[in-house]
């Protein structure tokens, strides 16, 4: 016990030395002064900054023990914030591909909408909508589509199943199609008219400007193979079909008699050779002529040599000429349909009697009617086909102009 009183004696002593009384001499103008400092106001101060340095300690300890204990726990937050990132980075791109891919299909049906209302005149909001239970079934297994990946959500895989169906569709539509363009292919060739050229002449009265086509989502797209090919195929259905139904293969005249063909004749008041670009039809003054095929009237009067005239135009580069009349029952601009009367047989012009002379122009050269006259049974019926489809789209268009 006494070494212990002994060295904490030796300590505290040596602890006073440090603190010892202090005198300062301040010398100011000539007058001095004496400050002094205790060795107890000095101890005192080294307490009070011992307790502040103490507390500055325990407090900075204590702030690392705590950093060191939550080190865990802010790790597992920051985790649990990057995977929300994450889970919301992927949420919006799924969102953003649904949208993509709902744009596509209202893009795609509007298409399927108006290929059936233009060209095969169908009212699309007439057209029955399919059952709701048939669209909320979920295929068993994902349907992996260009647009959307099979493994998201059931919701995207119910557009990926509508967007395959969608495109199975065109392709039975454009399987249609072609068949009806070369149904109607092989029926105007049969009429001794180049259904290439007839596509090609179509084609050269189309231009503009190159505008990308871009979706509802602003994105330069296609809307699939299928659906590319139905545009040409389209194409040269309406341009056959058209040009077919344009064919003047009604009979001009209910006469039986015809007095000179088309081609090299002699000429009936010089007696040379000469070349005849129509057929003549013999008949009494005052026969109804007839239009032999749907179009519009284009010029009614006279014309150096044929007399009396009406033209037709019906489209597709064909025009009729009716010469010689008597006199006429239109006028320029009416909308003639087939086997409708236009006029009054005559022998106006360089005539030697009554009779009809009939032309059939296609891009304003004479071409020999009898080849369309003449049109077989089976041609008849393509044309018919035609006629109907052709006849079903003005009466939609119309119907849509009297709303």
């Amino acid at each position: 016990m006494s070494s212990k009183t002994t060295g904490l004696r030796d300590l505290r002593q040596r602890v006073s030395a440090l603190f010892q009384d202090h005198e300062i001499f301040v010398r100011t103008h000539g007058h001095v002064r004496f400050l002094r400092v205790s060795a107890v106001w000095q101890k005192r101060v080294a307490l009070i900054a011992g307790v502040v340095l103490l507390a500055w300690a325990g407090a900075t300890l204590a702030v690392l023990i705590n950093q060191l204990l939550t080190a865990d726990e802010r790790a597992a937050v920051a985790q649990q914030q990057a995977a929300a990132t994450a889970s919301e980075a992927r949420i919006a791109k799924y969102r953003d591909r649904v949208a993509e891919t709902a744009a596509d299909l209202e893009e795609r049906q509007a298409l399927l909408e108006s290929v059936a209302e233009t060209h095969f005149g169908i009212d699309p909001a007439a057209m029955p909508a399919e059952p709701a239970t048939q669209q909320a079934v979920v295929p068993a297994e994902p349907v992996k589509t260009s647009a959307i990946d099979p493994n998201l959500p059931p919701e995207a895989q119910i557009l990926a199943r509508l967007a395959t169906r969608q495109e199975a569709f065109a392709a039975r539509l454009l399987a249609a199609v072609e068949d009806r363009a070369a149904n109607a292919e092989t029926a105007v060739a049969a009429l001794g008219l180049n259904p290439d050229r007839l596509v090609r002449n179509a084609a050269a009265g189309r231009g503009g400007p190159f505008i990308p086509y871009r979706d509802r989502m602003g994105k330069a797209k296609t809307l699939g193979a299928s659906f590319a090919a139905l545009d040409s195929a389209l194409f040269r259905m309406e341009v056959l079909e058209r040009t077919l139904v344009a064919v003047p293969s009604g009979n001009p005249a209910n006469v039986l008699m015809m007095s000179s063909g088309f081609g090299y004749r002699s000429d009936p008041f010089t007696g040379a050779g000469a070349m005849h670009a129509g057929l003549d039809f013999r008949g009494p003054v005052g026969t109804p002529i007839l239009s032999a095929a749907p179009g519009r009237v284009s010029f009614v009067g006279r014309k150096s040599g044929y007399g009396n005239v009406v033209e037709v135009d019906h489209g597709q580069g064909i025009l009729t000429r009716y010469a010689h009349l008597s006199g006429f029952t239109t006028k320029v601009g009416t909308q003639v349909t087939a086997g409708q009367q236009i006029a009054k047989m005559g022998s106006t012009g360089r005539s030697t009697g009554s009779h009809l002379h009939f032309e059939v122009r296609l891009n304003g050269q004479a071409v020999n009617p009898r080849r369309f006259l003449e049109a077989k049974a089976d041609v008849l019926e393509v044309k018919a086909d035609a006629r109907q489809r052709v006849g079903s789209v003005a009466a939609a268009r119309g119907a849509r102009g009297a709303r």
